[in-house]
């Protein structure tokens, strides 16, 4: 017996739901966080990229996710807290700076993934009300907190160095970094309010070889 449209349509509706449930991004990934894509089969990563770590990770939006979510385009990474007055914003500004002076093309592929260092106070609620703070959109920013021994594994392996002090900030390094779509370090940027030249110009080379 051939299904009504009525039936074809729940049926439908039914699958798109289950696929959301088992955290599944539909087909269409137009216009998704980078966390939310359909991750695309390919070669596994290589022994230096971060996206081995088999760590799991909470966003802004509360979904769990592992890095390797994020395989398949390039992403400019930082490691921040959102309760940071000083620095991190910032640094936040300087990704926003390399975003706007990339090419539209290539600004289309590559995505911004912000890790907290705080994730006693980091939670998804702290992270979308800074997300909101700094207007960074959904389409392209990613922001992350995760278990203190996870931020920790992930801080070392992108050289980022940080310590709490006794009134609860952190002392820590101002670092960007930019890695390629395997999820392997190919460029670092340290300091407050630098030129984006150096970073734009790998990002076109990667984007476009």
């Amino acid at each position: 017996m051939k299904p009504t449209p009525f039936l074809a349509v729940c049926l439908l509706a039914f699958t798109a739901w289950f696929r959301c449930l088992a955290g599944e991004a539909p087909a269409d990934d137009a216009g998704k966080p980078p966390c939310c894509r359909e991750l695309k089969p390919g070669a596994p990563p290589s022994d230096s990229s971060l996206y081995q770590l088999e760590s799991e990770w909470t966003s802004d939006a509360g979904r769990h996710v592992r890095l390797d979510v994020l395989r398949g385009r390039p992403q400019v990474v930082a490691m921040f807290f959102a309760s940071c007055e000083f620095a991190c914003p910032i640094i936040v500004n300087d990704m926003k700076r390399i975003e706007a002076a990339l090419p539209e093309e290539v600004r289309g592929k590559t995505d911004f993934l912000l890790v907290s260092i705080d994730p006693e106070r980091d939670t998804p609620e702290a992270l979308r009300a800074f997300r909101g703070r700094m207007k960074l959109p959904m389409e392209r920013w990613t922001l992350l907190t995760g278990r203190p021994d996870d931020v920790r594994e992930l801080a070392a392996l992108l050289g980022v160095n940080y310590r709490k002090d006794a009134r609860g900030q952190f002392a820590h390094s101002n670092l960007i970094t930019l890695l390629n779509a395997g999820g392997e370090v190919v460029a670092q940027q340290s300091g407050l309010n630098q030129s984006p030249d150096e970073l734009v110009r790998k990002l076109n080379t990667l984007v476009n070889p």
